[in-house]
């Protein structure tokens, strides 16, 4: 595990944007900087962090977590779903096929937890039994593992995420029938793929967002997958205890951010507190940690600044002039 001094070091050295002349058309999301080429795109995946749908500073080493372990799970379950990548120059870096993206985010939850707006906990404790779809029985308890997993969609490119059911979603005019079915499917079991790796390595993987594009006609996983932005992880050896307890699960996910935002009173309405340093060097550390319990594998950095490493790994890989 990096050292947390290592950590700090890089708080004033974080990737917060990138400009890459003649890459290709740049797009800017919440954490990712697209550059399009004909039928590819280029994604920098920077250091910044968002909760609540908005951009709330930067974590040392994130985009490279990011992108790295996105690529790890595109590997592992590319047999189950096919996906959109082509390849990895650099760590922070995917190069993917264009896709038609679909206009849903798929969330699929085993537990009910959660602080966010469209979370299964924070509807359900305010009353909501119908989420997304599915009804949710009465007396359960924050953390509790669901039944069955249920999938809680969420709109997209709206000012803030809408939880939406799947006859919604369909009245609606945002997806036909047939396609959501295929999609669920395809959540589903990358779901289940997810989990028992996890499992494997002492973690629950919690609930997690998948983004489904259309590639030549096919639906593909794309944008990223089980990744500490996207998903959340608590470990699987105190979760019994803490659970029958009424206590905070360990967790290694973004989950750890929204919950310090919380505390200070924010929600996503009004301007966010900045980020203390000691917030972001520990979501580095679990941002990091998430990474070696999944994959099993050393996370390694280099001292070079991110912008000219990538710049110089896009050149050797043909992609920037």
């Amino acid at each position: 595990m990096i050292s947390e001094d290592r950590i700090r070091d890089e708080l004033k050295n974080t990737l917060n944007e990138t400009n890459f002349p003649g890459l290709g058309e740049r797009h800017q999301g919440k954490v990712r900087e697209s550059y399009i080429q004909k039928d590819r795109r280029v994604i920098i995946t920077t250091d910044r962090v968002s909760a609540f749908d908005c951009i709330i500073g930067t974590i040392p080493f994130k985009g490279q977590v990011l992108n790295q372990l996105a690529a790890f799970w595109f590997e592992a379950t590319k047999d189950i779903v096919p996906n959109h990548i082509i390849s990895t120059p650099d760590p922070n870096v995917m190069v993917v096929h264009e896709c038609e993206q679909l206009p849903l985010e798929f969330i699929v939850r085993g537990y009910i937890t959660g602080v966010t707006k469209t979370s299964a906990w924070y509807n359900y404790e305010r009353g909501v039994r119908y989420f997304c779809g599915n009804t949710l029985p009465e007396g359960m308890k924050k953390d509790q593992k669901l039944e069955c997993p249920i999938l809680t969609p969420t709109t997209k490119h709206e000012k803030h995420d809408r939880p939406i059911s799947r006859e919604e979603a369909i009245q609606e005019g945002l997806i036909d029938a047939e396609t959501f079915d295929a999609a669920a499917d395809i959540c589903l079991k990358l779901f289940d793929a997810g989990v028992k790796h996890a499992s494997s390595n002492g973690l629950i993987l919690v609930d997690t967002k998948y983004e489904i594009g259309k590639l030549n006609g096919k639906l593909v996983v794309s944008d990223e997958i089980h990744t500490p932005d996207s998903s959340r992880y608590w470990f699987s050896d105190t979760y019994e205890g803490l659970f029958k307890a009424g206590q905070e699960q360990r967790k290694i996910d973004k989950e750890y951010v929204r919950e310090w935002l919380v505390s200070k009173g924010f929600r996503g309405d009004g301007t966010p507190p900045e980020l203390t340093e000691e917030v972001r060097v520990e979501a580095a550390r679990r941002y990091i940690q998430a990474y070696e319990t999944v994959t099993g594998q050393e996370f390694i950095v280099t001292d070079e600044p991110v912008a000219a490493r990538i710049a110089n790994n896009l050149r050797k890989a043909g992609c920037l002039k």
